[in-house]
């Protein structure tokens, strides 16, 4: 089996369009939450985001031209690739055949079909893009990044709502490890701060309404009422551990173990006993070789929704054991960022990778 290293990390999130930017608010808990700002929310329940501010696409390699034929969730996944692959020196280092895209969106382009849907019913057909098809499709990040960096390895972006980012991160490091690839950009990107989905997440009762930014997201908290909708991009590079040595380049982390479980149990609710994420958490902890007395750090999904966090809580107990669950650190830090649903969890693991070389814990 291959060892896998990390050797680039980008990201474009609610506090901070870089990685020692979101880094540097992270570890001063600092909050991205705001109230909205990209449409008129007076006459929603929910009236707060945690929006990316301060984007500028042609900071990151993207011509404007080039830009406007995107969606935002492809514009933030090449600025976050754009980061990623600058740090890890592997442009024209890798093998194009040998050399993958896993970067993925839980929704894809939701920002493009909402505005053209308003010109289809405001102006009419002839109104929509052309460009309304493929600026919406789930994969265009992925292919974008494959034709930016030459990377003609497989381009499989994987749909697995929340999960999206850590599972394709996860099945990333998994081709490297079989010898599959040499090296994959991965991770995931979302924007999906627009009226439909501020909408439909409320009415399914997803969102905190709090509509204070500071005591919306709450993960953990006895007075927690459900997430808060986020956006942006987090993309790693993976790569063989000898490939990346042999060409000189900074080991930023390695990944060890992986596990994916479904509890096939409802398509929202987890299922009460924890069962699934239990053996996800186990199956990680016997690959990578580390006992649940070791020293951990967990950066939890932690949501901030009622289901959510008690569930987690159990599956956390139950795969360490209640003395091993109590001695490890766990935080959330969706309370700085919201949700960045397909995004969240290579943010996550952006900010466990810190935590790590730091010797700092996010609050």
């Amino acid at each position: 089996m291959n060892r896998v290293a990390v050797t680039g990390m980008g990201i474009i999130s609610p506090i901070g369009n870089s990685v020692s930017a979101f880094w540097q608010a992270l570890i001063e808990g600092r909050c991205g939450i705001r109230h909205l700002t990209r449409f008129d929310a007076s006459d929603f329940k929910v009236k707060i985001a945690a929006e990316v501010t301060e984007f500028d696409p042609t900071q990151f390699g993207m011509e404007f031209a080039e830009a406007r034929r995107m969606d935002l969730f492809t514009q933030y996944a090449l600025a976050a690739a754009h980061q990623a692959m600058e740090q890890s020196g592997l442009l024209g280092q890798a093998d194009p055949h040998r050399f993958g895209v896993n970067i993925s969106s839980g929704i894809g382009g939701i920002h493009t079909f909402f505005y053209e849907s308003e010109k289809l019913l405001n102006r009419g057909p002839g109104r929509v893009s052309p460009l309304c098809v493929p600026m919406m499709i789930g994969n265009m990040a992925a292919g974008n990044a494959a034709i930016k960096y030459k990377a003609m390895g497989d381009c499989v972006p994987l749909v697995t709502a929340c999960a999206t980012s850590t599972h394709s991160i996860g099945e990333a490091y998994r081709k490297i490890q079989h010898g599959y690839l040499d090296a994959v950009l991965t991770g995931g990107s979302e924007a999906a701060v627009n009226p439909i989905a501020i909408a439909g997440f409320t009415s399914c009762m997803a969102l905190s309404d709090a509509n204070e930014p500071e005591r919306s997201s709450l993960p953990f908290d006895l007075n927690r009422k459900g997430f808060v909708l986020g956006e942006g991009a987090a993309v790693l590079v993976l790569e063989n551990l000898e490939h990346a040595r042999k060409r000189g380049a900074e080991i930023l982390g390695e990944i060890v173990g992986y596990g994916s479980t479904c509890d096939a149990y409802h398509i929202t609710a987890p299922e009460p006993s924890g069962n699934g994420a239990t053996r996800a958490i186990v199956s990680a902890l016997e690959e990578a070789g580390i006992a649940a007395e070791d020293k951990l750090y967990i950066n939890a999904h932690g949501t901030g929704t009622p289901l959510n966090d008690k569930t987690e809580t159990l599956a956390i107990k139950n795969a360490l054991g209640e003395d091993a669950a109590r001695k490890a650190a766990i935080s959330s830090t969706k309370g700085a960022t919201g949700h960045m649903l397909g995004a969240a969890g290579g943010a996550e693991l952006i900010a466990t990778l810190l935590a790590l070389r730091e010797g700092i814990l996010p609050p």
